[in-house]
C-alpha cells in the first residue's frame, strides 16, 4: 500500500499530529506534465488526513503559488508545521518566475484549523545570510539553496528554531552542503546562525528532520548519489548512493556525524526511499515514510506506508524494508 494520487505526483512531505489524526502536507504536481523533471516548477502543497497513516482522506490544497510578480509566484516547496496555543504555523519554501526559480526563500503561513491557510503579509520572512551561506552570485552551484525548513522548539527556551537546507560559503564546492539554523521569538523576525553541521561530505543535504531517540539526536536528510563529495567517496571507497541518511549527535547542538549508508537499504522491493521522515505512531513507536524513486526513470510519485524502525546497537536508525 502507498499514498498515491491518480492525477498528481507526490514527493517531499511532512506530518503534524492533532489529537488522533495525522495531517500530511506534501508537494504535488500534475502527472499530465509527462516528464517528472517538470514537477519542481509546477509544485503546490497538498493536504491529507489519516488516523493510521495508511488510509488517507485528501483535503483541500494547503498552499498555491502567489500572484504574478510575487516572491513565490512560480512554486511552493517543502516546509514544516507546528502548533502553538490553538493556532498552526507553517514555514515553506518559495521560488519565483523572475529569478527562474534559482533563488530560494522561506515564507510563513498560519491557520486556525490546519485546512485554511493565510500567507503572512510580510513574506518572505527568512532569507539566506551570505556571512555563513553560499549565494547564487558565487557561481558554485545550480541554485541559491535555502529551502526545506524544519520548524521546532527546544525544551530549554521559548524560541522557535528552524533547520534549513543550505550550502556553506566556503570549502570545496562538491562538499558545501550543510544544515543551516535560525531562531526567532515570533516566527517573523529571524536570526540566522552558523551551520549546525560541518561541510565536506555532500554537495547538498535536503529535507532535514530533527528527531530524538533514546537520549541521542539525529537529523534525517536526503542526498542524490552524484552529490556525495569526492572526499566522501574516497573515504568510503564506494560510489555515492541516493537515499535518506542521518547526521547523529549526543547533544542537540552537536557535533553531528553522517552515516555511511542510507537508513533504508535499497533492497529492490521498494527501491530508493527519498525525503524520508520519522513519525511517532504511538508512545515510543516510530515509523518511516519516504517517496519512491529519485530520477525520471524510477520516479513513481507516491509515498510509502509507514515502515518499521529500529535502532542498531551503535544507535543508528535502521528502517526495516522487508
Amino acid at each position: 500500500m502507498s499514498f498515491r494520487l491518480p492525477d498528481k505526483w507526490v514527493w517531499d512531505f511532512w506530518l503534524v499530529r492533532r489529537d488522533a489524526e495525522h495531517h500530511l502536507f506534501y508537494l504535488q504536481a500534475p502527472r499530465a506534465l509527462g516528464n517528472p523533471a517538470l514537477r519542481h516548477h509546477n509544485a503546490t502543497i497538498g493536504h491529507a488526513v489519516s488516523a493510521d497513516c495508511r488510509d488517507w482522506r485528501v483535503l483541500p490544497d494547503a498552499l498555491q503559488p502567489g500572484a504574478s510578480g510575487s516572491w513565490d509566484d512560480l512554486a511552493t516547496w517543502t516546509g514544516s508545521t507546528i502548533g502553538l496555543e490553538g493556532r498552526w504555523y507553517m514555514l515553506y519554501t518559495g521560488v519565483n518566475k523572475a529569478e527562474r526559480g534559482l533563488v530560494q526563500r522561506i515564507g510563513l503561513a498560519a491557520s486556525d484549523d490546519l485546512v485554511h491557510w493565510d500567507k503572512h503579509p510580510g513574506n518572505p520572512v527568512l532569507e539566506v545570510d551570505p556571512e555563513w551561506y553560499e549565494v547564487l552570485e558565487q557561481g558554485r552551484w545550480r541554485d541559491q539553496s535555502w529551502r526545506d525548513p524544519w520548524l521546532f522548539r527546544r525544551p530549554d527556551d521559548e524560541l522557535f528554531h528552524a533547520l534549513i537546507t543550505a550550502r556553506s560559503s566556503s570549502g570545496p564546492a562538491d562538499g558545501a552542503g550543510v544544515v543551516a539554523q535560525a531562531r526567532s521569538h515570533d516566527l517573523v523576525s529571524w536570526e540566522v546562525l552558523p551551520p549546525l553541521t560541518t561541510p565536506g561530505e555532500f554537495a547538498q543535504v535536503e529535507v532535514p528532520q530533527l528527531v530524538q531517540l533514546d537520549g541521542s539526536y539525529a537529523i534525517l536528510f536526503s542526498c542524490l548519489g552524484e552529490d556525495h563529495s569526492a572526499a566522501r567517496v574516497n573515504r568510503l571507497g564506494v560510489p555515492g548512493k541516493a537515499g535518506t541518511f542521518a547526521f547523529s549527535a549526543q547533544h542537540l547542538v552537536g557535533p553531528y556525524f553522517p552515516t555511511d549508508a542510507p537508513v533504508a537499504a535499497d533492497d529492490g522491493r521498494l527501491g530508493v526511499l527519498y525525503a524520508g521522515k520519522l513519525l511517532e505512531q504511538g508512545p515510543g513507536e516510530y515509523g518511516f515514510m519516504g517517496f519512491r524513486g529519485v530520477d525520471d526513470r524510477y520516479f513513481l510519485g507516491e509515498l510509502t506506508d509507514p515502515l518499521p524502525v529500529r535502532q542498531a546497537a551503535d544507535g543508528r536508525i535502521v528502517v526495516v524494508t522487508h
